[in-house]
């Protein structure tokens, strides 16, 4: 039987899982090197000319964004033979916003991007429940178990957060300068998230299974 180009299922016994810390490097690791080339744009077109004929920092970001977003697929690929579903969805909307704005040379392309994937990750969590299928379990399985009232309410509650995160990212992109959205994008949204994520601790705690309820 052909194995599956997804994820399988949360719970599946044959679902391969990737060391926490790989998984953590390959989700954040294109949003650093995005941040490094902002920061760095002029030293890399400097030593870079191939990198300088596409413009401004922001376009030299947006390049090598879309580059190391594909190297953390192919690795992930690599590693399970299967596609992480978010991550993808994610990917393939940062090579077709980044694109668009390398070939429009356009900024407002790539800032709209995160605007765009949190809409579509608020919007799939929430209606996926209108179909009774909390679907946050592909993301956090791995990390821990939890009752299906426990994923319901949880999948509620990060669909409404990103839905959060879509407004914040038309505020910030849309009021302050490109470097400021850019410093946010990486330094400002994961604190956001860290601190959102401790604060479903206490419902985790209340609908955690132990190690024999979650093989059941």
């Amino acid at each position: 039987m052909n194995s599956p180009v997804f994820e399988r299922d949360p719970g599946d016994p044959e679902r391969k899982e990737i060391n926490p810390l790989l998984k953590l490097a390959l989700e954040l690791g294109p949003l650093m090197v995005f941040f490094f080339a902002n920061a760095k744009g002029a030293w890399l077109a400097e030593r870079f000319p191939a990198l300088g004929d596409l413009g401004g920092p922001l376009f030299i970001a947006t390049a090598l964004f879309m580059g190391a977003t594909a190297v953390a697929l192919s690795v992930s690929w690599v590693l399970t033979r299967t596609l992480p579903v978010m991550p993808l969805v994610s990917g393939i909307v940062v090579l077709f916003f980044g694109a668009l704005t390398l070939w429009l040379h356009d900024e407002t392309f790539i800032k709209m991007k995160p605007t765009i994937v949190n809409t579509l990750f608020g919007a799939v969590l929430l209606g996926g429940l209108a179909f009774g299928k909390p679907l946050l379990g592909y993301v956090f399985d791995s990390a821990f178990k939890l009752d299906a009232e426990g994923w319901r309410k949880l999948t509620w509650r990060w669909g409404l957060f990103f839905l959060f995160l879509a407004v914040v990212n038309e505020i910030v992109w849309r009021s302050f300068s490109t470097d400021a959205w850019v410093t946010f994008k990486v330094w400002g949204i994961m604190p956001i998230t860290f601190l959102f994520t401790l604060s479903q601790m206490p419902l985790i705690m209340r609908h955690s299974l132990d190690d024999e309820k979650a093989k059941s």
